[in-house]
């Protein structure tokens, strides 16, 4: 029994350095939160349009590579993001769209007419059921999705310049969106 007692300080260093030894690991990034949804099939959704009667809906936007932006305008992240989106909308072959999460309509709206509109489409998903299908963890989160409707990548947080140069677009351009 003692010998056992002595040898718990070794192997709880042990555990200990093989958990540092993993999360040190080359590729490994710490803020990146890994998603089930990657190379599956986008949820289908079908959701009221933000602006007129229309509808935004999964199987409608299939046929070209696009990227999903899951906003609110509560959101402080999300409006420092924004011009972002703004400059990448207005790239060629960019299909952004928006969807509304756990937004008022009316403040939606109001949001996107004090900083702009970069999105082709909008959809309003009031209760956030939307989102949990994607497995949204918070807002902002975007998805890109291939032509086939599979999620290819999904970045949480707030986009940076960074991250759009050297993955999203990229991506895109291998997807034969841009």
């Amino acid at each position: 029994m003692r010998r056992l007692i002595a040898l718990l300080p070794v192997g709880l260093f042990l555990v200990l350095a093989g958990y540092f030894a993993w999360s040190l690991r080359p590729g490994y990034d710490p803020h990146e939160l890994p998603s089930a949804m990657i190379d599956r099939e986008a949820p289908a959704f079908d959701l009221a349009a933000l602006a007129g009667d229309g509808r935004i809906a999964r199987d409608g936007l299939k046929g070209q590579p696009l990227v999903i932006n899951f906003f609110a305008s509560w959101c402080v992240p999300c409006r420092q993001e924004h011009p972002l989106l703004m400059r990448l909308a207005k790239q060629a072959n960019v299909r952004l769209y928006g969807i509304a999460y756990k937004d008022k309509p009316e403040d939606s709206a109001r949001f996107l007419s004090q900083l702009g509109d970069p999105y082709r489409g909008i959809g309003v998903d009031r209760d956030g059921r939307t989102g949990l299908d994607f497995g949204v963890y918070g807002v902002p989160e975007t998805y890109v999705v291939d032509a086939a409707g599979h999620i290819r990548k999904r970045f949480v947080g707030p986009l940076t310049e960074a991250a759009v140069e050297k993955e999203l677009l990229p991506l895109l351009r291998r997807l034969g969106g841009s």
